[in-house]
């Protein structure tokens, strides 16, 4: 990879100053099940460069899969500079001190076999039939992701990371009802445990069967993980600077005003140990850090990429994402870690429900935080007990409100995508029966 990016730098240079080269390396494996059969196998391995140039304020961009096209790669590059409007936050990454992370990197992905693989996904289909439930579809995937990020200022950073996952959805039946459920693991390291995943969602759902109507009141609302993160992601776009510049956040004027519960602290962490996303540098080749976005309930940042950063007058905060070499970067989370002061047991909770998952969030109002949900996998809870499910129910609120007053359900904290969370108390949240 350092010899691509090298000869890539130096061939670029032969025509501008400013020259980003973005290495990218591969591999996955990836297994799909349909109901009871391993329906779909796929193992692969992707390599390509992608090549940033800047010429008098305009920003050029081009890449390749092909190590012998790269003299062709920087041309277009340049000649697509041309083509663009000069823009004066354009700007390369600096030389930085790259944080050493760990936990991010797993050497057993080197030796892993497909049998492997395909033993995990066999588990989970042998546990759902021992629990007597139906599977619907499910996966395993595992990927080492490497980049190299080479720049004209003498940035160099390269970065190495695994990751591991597996998913299963079923359905439960009983006296001729039924009922589904899903859930995932997610870790940098092969630690995911098929038979306690595939267990854990067959109970939800053999559990979900039936159900009693609630009336429509404002209530207490346990949200699990699955349901937590799907209500997070308006909170995080309102953080991103592009949002904010645009005119598209809630927290656009509130810099230094309390936001949320003083009970709450949020940080953007691209430096956690044993992170999903953590990463010596972001896609620019800018170090990570860990960000402060919320410190007791009050405003205290944003997330940045250079080109926000320059924008708003101000320094990049590690935030330059990249999916892949074929795109250049934007404003893009990391690690969301959401921190309480303190917690409540569940036991102490007289009359809420728990729910575990939410359909639905995607259609919430980024800008205002308002949102409708259909509650899934739900459950009544009475005085700390939970007692039976929720026959079906909805849930509409704004997500800024019940951020004023959430409370951390006493839980282990888990990553759910870029949110690292525990179960979240919100109040007088409109339940809809």
């Amino acid at each position: 990879m350092e010899n691509i990016a090298e000869k890539a730098l130096k061939e670029a240079q032969k025509y501008v100053d400013m020259v980003e080269i973005f290495v990218e390396n591969e591999q996955s494996l990836q297994l799909d099940l349909q109901r009871d059969n391993i329906d779909f196998a796929k193992d692969e391995s992707t390599m390509g460069l992608g090549i940033r140039v800047i010429i008098e304020g305009k920003m050029g961009f081009s890449y390749t899969s092909n190590p012998a096209e790269i003299e062709n790669t920087v041309k277009r590059a340049v000649s697509n500079s041309k083509a663009n409007e000069k823009d004066e936050n354009f700007s390369l990454a600096q030389v930085g001190k790259y944080p050493d992370i760990k936990g991010i990197y797993d050497p057993k992905f080197n030796a892993l076999e497909v049998e492997e693989a395909l033993n995990f996904a066999q588990t989970m289909l042998d546990t759902v039939a021992e629990e007597k439930c139906e599977p619907t579809s499910g996966g395993f995937s595992t990927g080492l992701s490497e980049i190299f990020i080479l720049n004209s200022n003498g940035v160099e950073c390269r970065n190495i990371a695994t990751g591991f996952g597996g998913y299963i959805a079923v359905n439960a039946e009983k006296d001729g009802e039924k009922s589904t459920a899903y859930d995932s693991q997610s870790s940098c390291f092969m630690d995911i445990n098929a038979e306690e995943l595939a267990k854990h969602v067959c109970n939800i759902a053999k559990d979900s069967i039936g159900g009693e109507p609630v009336e429509t009141k404002d209530m207490d609302i346990v949200l699990d993980y699955h349901a937590a993160a799907g209500l997070l992601g308006t909170f995080v776009s309102a953080v991103n600077a592009d949002n904010v510049q645009r005119g598209r956040s809630m927290l656009a004027d509130k810099m230094e005003q309390k936001v949320l519960s003083s009970n709450i602290s949020v940080f953007d962490d691209g430096t956690l140990e044993s992170g999903l996303n953590s990463s010596r540098c972001d896609g620019e080749g800018t170090a990570s850090e860990k960000t402060t976005l919320v410190e007791n309930g009050v405003l205290k940042g944003f997330i940045y990429d250079l080109y926000t950063a320059n924008k708003g007058q101000t320094n990049s905060t590690g935030n330059g994402s990249r999916s892949s070499f074929t795109e250049t970067p934007s404003v893009g989370v990391s690690n969301i870690v959401v921190d309480f002061n303190n917690e409540r047991d569940l036991s102490e909770l007289k009359d809420a429900i728990l729910v575990t998952d939410v359909l639905g969030a995607h259609t919430a109002n980024p800008i205002s935080g308002d949102f409708s949900v259909e509650a899934n996998n739900a459950f009544i809870i009475k005085d700390g007990e939970i007692t039976a499910p929720v026959k079906k129910a909805m849930l509409s609120g704004n997500i800024f409100e019940l951020l004023k007053t959430a409370e951390k359900i006493k839980s282990n904290v888990r990553q759910y995508g870029p949110f690292v969370i525990p179960k979240i108390l919100v109040h007088d949240l409109r339940v809809v029966g």
